[in-house]
């Protein structure tokens, strides 16, 4: 018996509604609405059942977003996505890594649910412009235009410098080993001048309300003893687990000219769920 296409593809299904939603709850919900839908689709009268599936993925993606454009606008303190835990190979496919990065989420954040779209499906997928077309309800003509504006907006917010895998890796530990001691000193070195901690407790864990900046503020935040710090691999980065008293956090870092320039700490436990087994991302 041949396999369903929603199985096959369920992997690919997943990440493109993670790209547009920034939560993986929030896809696995679009994943099951587009599974009520395709299991009453005549499969003979479709030629191209990924294409049809990404289709539909995205146009449930785009309801759900535009409902929670709204909530998020009364989120306590800063939002960020939700980070997934994931092995070390989905690194091996570089693009894929960098665009389901918790710094580019943060950034696709700051686009329109359509742009939101045409950026996922074009520049992370490569989906043909005619099928983002019907996908979101546009032309082709509007869907290039959407997609140049988009791209220009992602990269004049995304980091400056890339950075390559082991450059990464070396910059974590360093920071992670930091954590561990609690010694200002180590904090400040693998940290930049104008770093800045961004902290998502969603207003059910203890975090900041508004953006930290500079290396000696932060650095006196997380000097604290008592913490146990791992290493572990989250969107296709290295990153850090955080416990301390119970209570757990996530950390993702953005590295640039071989210091720690931008700290993600999520620590609002609803969106802590998918640390314990590695989701499965794929283009």
């Amino acid at each position: 018996m041949t396999e369903d296409p929603f199985v096959v593809h369920r992997s690919l299904l997943f990440t493109v509604a993670y790209e547009m939603l920034g939560s993986s709850a929030d896809a696995e919900d679009v994943l099951q609405e587009s599974w009520l839908r395709w299991a009453d689709v005549d499969r003979t009268q479709v030629r191209d059942p990924r294409a049809y599936l990404v289709r539909t993925v995205t146009r449930q993606a785009l309801n759900r977003l535009r409902t929670l454009s709204r909530s998020r606008e009364e989120y306590v303190g800063e939002w960020l996505p939700e980070p997934l835990l994931t092995s070390p190979d989905v690194a091996e496919d570089i693009e894929l890594a960098e665009n389901v990065s918790i710094a580019m989420l943060t950034v696709l954040e700051t686009l329109g649910p359509t742009e939101r779209a045409v950026f996922v499906l074009r520049e992370v997928f490569e989906v043909p412009y005619g099928e983002i077309a019907e996908a979101v309800g546009k032309s082709a003509a509007a869907v290039r235009q959407i997609a140049r504006r988009a791209r220009e907006h992602v990269a004049a917010r995304r980091p400056r410098v890339p950075v390559s895998r082991s450059e990464q890796q070396a910059v974590v530990e360093r920071f992670l080993a930091a954590l561990r001691t609690g010694r200002l000193q180590e904090l400040l070195d693998v940290m930049a001048p104008d770093v800045v901690l961004i902290a998502d407790g969603g207003g059910l864990a203890a975090a900041a309300q508004a953006p930290i900046h500079g290396a000696a503020l932060v650095a006196s935040m997380l000097a604290l003893p008592g913490r146990a710090v791992s290493a572990v691999w989250l969107n296709g980065a290295p990153a850090g687990r955080i416990e301390i008293d119970g209570r757990v956090a996530a950390v993702s870092l953005v590295v640039e000219d071989g210091k720690v320039t931008r700290i993600h700490a999520i620590a609002n436990p609803r969106k802590l769920t998918r640390l314990d087994e590695p989701a499965e991302l794929a283009r």
